[in-house]
């Protein structure tokens, strides 16, 4: 949903819980295979390149036990608050 909305001219912020961290390490995206889906760090460098911003929420850094030196490049490190303040006008969301 997201690659569309972008490609067709809307602004798209991803935002990954700390349950949702891990697979932003470096190397991660390249593991997650679906059948019938399409390769998910495809995915996520197309929207970036697009200028979708990827945000990892803080705290996944203690509840994951991760540090900022295993991000993937391009990853922007937010609280919720800031998080919210971000999307605050938005007109449409999904939450997953």
């Amino acid at each position: 949903m997201g690659s569309s909305a972008i490609a067709s001219g809307d602004d798209l912020i991803l935002f990954f819980t700390p349950g949702g961290g891990p697979a932003l390490k470096k190397g991660e995206l390249e593991k997650i295979k679906g059948k019938g889906m399409p390769d998910m760090a495809d995915l996520v460098e197309g929207v970036e390149a697009l200028g979708a911003r990827i945000l990892l929420c803080e705290l996944a850094f203690d509840a994951k036990d991760m540090k900022k030196d295993e991000l993937r490049d391009g990853v922007e490190v937010v609280g919720a608050t800031s998080f919210m303040a971000e999307i605050s006008d938005a007109q449409i969301t999904f939450s997953f």
